[in-house]
């Protein structure tokens, strides 16, 4: 089967994939240096879980610019990149356009609180269609989340009802309520998609709470290890914009598989420094 049969069949499929052409290849060098011999056109067809097929005429070159297609098929993203002949950055030796054939991934928000806008902004920024949702209308308003693709007044688990079938790995649902009489049901209703995410915002008493309500839900030992609550990386953000930029980097470190700090697998306060300085302040020492 050809490449472009191949090519054919994901997308007959609806299947996320990736074409990365060679669109132009710099003159050679005058340095004598021996190169890899690279021809405009060439082709490598890119897969999530699948060795890519074709080549780029390089070796080192087909894997860089196979990493960074199944990068542009997570954000959803067709663009132009530049390499030099064996993949090395900040390099414009080669430019190859990486065609990325696959929806944007989606987050849903639940909670239309400030920490809502910053994770929306940080989100939009890495390709995701987000939704924020919140079953409280004065609270879920187009003009409080301009940047949110779709803001829906609903309670959640009546929400992902409707558009659970369709969350998939590559999918986050982002808990952000803070309140249980919301976060159990929503929770309980993102278990049970396929979502590659789901977080939780409060504290560790919070989530300790929160778990024993789950469990009385029926969620089991699995379900629970899939919740990272608290939410985001142990990297001591304080503030919305900080917090989201924690929460989207514990979702790139999963989904990527590295290891990172999260504050789940931590101990001890969330802010330990702002609440030594809240004592500090009450006892008048510094």
């Amino acid at each position: 089967m050809s490449l472009y049969e191949t090519l054919r069949d994901e997308l007959l499929a609806d299947r996320p994939v990736a074409l990365a052409t060679i669109v132009e290849v710099a003159d050679e060098g005058t340095d004598g240096a021996e190169r890899p011999e690279l021809t405009l056109g060439a082709k490598l067809l890119v897969r999530p879980d699948l060795s890519p097929l074709g080549s780029l005429g390089d070796e080192a070159l087909d894997r860089v610019v196979a990493r960074d297609a199944l990068g542009a098929l997570t954000a959803g993203h067709t663009s132009t990149r530049h390499y030099g002949r064996h993949g090395e950055a900040r390099q414009r030796e080669v430019a190859v356009f990486v065609e990325a054939f696959a929806p944007p991934p989606s987050m849903v928000i639940f909670g239309a609180v400030d920490f809502t806008a910053a994770l929306a902004r940080v989100a939009k920024l890495l390709g995701y269609r987000v939704t924020v949702c919140d079953a409280r209308p004065v609270f879920a308003t187009r003009a409080r989340f301009p940047m949110a693709d779709e803001v829906v007044v609903d309670w959640p688990d009546r929400h992902l009802a409707k558009v659970g079938q369709n969350l998939s790995r590559r999918d986050a649902v982002c808990v952000l309520t803070h309140d249980p009489k919301f976060d159990v049901p929503a929770l309980m209703a993102a278990l049970a998609t396929e979502a590659g995410y789901v977080g939780a915002m409060g504290s560790r008493r919070t989530h300790a709470e929160r778990v024993e309500r789950l469990r009385e839900a029926g969620a089991t030992k699995e379900d629970l290890a899939r919740v990272m609550s608290p939410i985001g990386l142990d990297i001591g953000a304080r503030t919305p914009e900080e917090t989201a930029i924690s929460v989207a980097a514990e979702i790139i470190a999963q989904r990527t598989g590295r290891g990172a700090p999260s504050l789940r697998d931590a101990e001890g306060p969330i802010h330990p420094r702002e609440r030594s300085a809240r004592v500090q302040a009450r006892t008048g020492t510094d």
